[in-house]
């Protein structure tokens, strides 16, 4: 099944990820070096959207390559898509449990757009399910408790 474009991981032009892999390098450098990176990476986190720590930078690679950080950085930390059907919910399911190259952004589709926050359980570790339409429908099925 084809998904729609707002449910696709979006493009970014190769100069903004060569950009964003520079300043990447440039706060991992900044760190490795002992030196303040606070503000730098409070500025490259209100540049991307993102929330990214110490950490992300100083690990990237243990991770993920350069440009696969980038890319990320380039792409909304939170994709929200509120009107997700079933059959979207079952294709991102089984991208995710094909391994799709693009797992880690469908996920954060999920994580931004789908009530239920055992989504991952269900996909990963429920190994009485593992249809995508069963998960899809599992997924749906939750319901948030009013407080």
């Amino acid at each position: 099944m084809d998904l729609r474009p707002e449910l696709l991981p979006p493009t970014a032009a190769p100069e903004r990820l060569a950009e964003l892999a520079s300043e990447i390098e440039r706060i991992a450098d900044l760190l490795a070096r002992g030196e303040p990176a606070a503000a730098a990476i409070d500025e490259f986190n209100q540049a991307t959207g993102h929330a990214y720590t110490t950490h992300d930078f100083t690990d990237h690679l243990d991770r993920r390559t350069l440009d696969e950080f980038a890319l990320e950085a380039a792409r909304p930390a939170h994709p929200r898509v509120a009107d997700i059907t079933r059959a979207e919910l079952a294709e991102i399911v089984r991208r995710i449990q094909a391994a799709d190259p693009e797992t880690d952004y469908y996920s954060r589709v999920l994580d931004a757009s789908v009530s239920s926050p055992d989504w991952a359980a269900l996909i990963f570790h429920t190994p009485a399910l593992d249809d995508p339409d069963q998960i899809a429908d599992e997924i749906l099925a939750h319901r948030p408790i009013a407080l």
